[in-house]
């Protein structure tokens, strides 16, 4: 008998423990919590792959104006960063190198682009520090239909001069020629009115745009038009000419072959730091290689 009320204590007492731990509560990782630890990890790994890792953890604005040659790229690396870090926005617009380095100067934007060097003078007024990122060629451009396709230097300096007027004095086809070109504050002019056409006059009778894709945008809707742009902005709407027996290329731009080239600059008042230092170092990186060269540049 009491082996028997022995057993029954024994039974009940497991018993008793099995539902106590059927009704325990095991702790489980919150959904949330492990969605965005998983989350952040993926990003992290993302960020380590595409030389992104040093945008992670900052967060803010940077405005960016000047040179209309960098859009696309300046466009293409910010997208690429913002896909990658929410908390950052980036701003781009063109205007010019002039109006890149009046806003940087007057601290109305954090990044300044230019096509050119900057003068002594902007460096000593404004406080400007540059950083070049790529080289870029500029070439003489006409309509696909013109047959003029090639020109020597001093054809070329005598068209924009408006010494030769007329398409047939250099073989082409009897038609005045429409000149096109942009403003003093153009890189891209700077470097064709020094390196292609050797500091010469320049017609009073131009047709001034304002951008690479306004001035393809004019030449490709005239059949009598000649005008300039970076080699990167070349398309099937324009024609490059061939100068001094030299066809424009972005290779030959950076071994010299073809000489009318420029740096495209990123510049700061004073030394960057934060997110913008970041910025500039990942354009400056192999990482963004594949952005400039898909834009038509040579990276350095």
């Amino acid at each position: 008998m009491k082996r028997n009320i022995f057993f029954m204590l024994v039974i009940f007492g497991l018993i008793l423990i099995v539902s106590s731990c059927a009704g325990a509560s095991v702790d489980k990782p919150d959904k949330k919590t492990q969605n965005s630890t998983s989350n952040e990890s993926g990003a992290d790994k993302i960020l380590e792959q595409t030389g992104l890792e040093q945008f992670a953890g900052l967060e803010g604005t940077i405005d960016i104006a000047g040179g209309t040659a960098h859009i696309t790229v300046m466009e293409k690396a910010a997208e690429r960063i913002m896909k990658a870090n929410s908390k950052i926005k980036i701003t781009i617009t063109g205007g010019g190198s002039g109006v890149g380095v009046q806003k940087v100067g007057e601290e109305l934007v954090q990044i300044g682009n230019t096509g050119r060097s900057l003068s002594d003078e902007e460096i000593e007024k404004y406080g400007l520090k540059s950083f070049p990122f790529c080289v870029d060629g500029v070439t003489a451009c006409v309509h696909p239909d013109n047959s003029v396709s090639e020109l020597t230097s001093k054809q070329l300096q005598d068209i924009f001069a408006g010494i030769i007027t007329n398409w047939k004095d250099v073989g082409g086809n009897d038609a005045s020629i429409n000149l096109y070109g942009r403003d003093e504050a153009s890189g891209t002019r700077s470097t064709f009115w020094k390196k292609a056409l050797n500091k010469g006059d320049v017609a009073e009778k131009v047709n001034i745009v304002a951008s690479n894709g306004a001035m393809r945008t004019s030449v490709s809707n005239d059949p009598n038009a000649i005008g300039y742009v970076g080699i990167g902005h070349l398309d099937s709407t324009i024609k490059s000419i061939i100068l001094d027996g030299v066809e424009p290329s972005q290779e030959k731009a950076k071994t010299g072959e073809y000489p009318v080239t420029r740096f495209l600059f990123m510049n700061t008042k004073g030394e960057p730091d934060g997110l913008v230092k970041a910025f500039i170092d990942y354009i400056q990186s192999d990482y963004c290689h594949d952005i400039i060269e898909s834009c038509g540049y040579i990276p350095l």
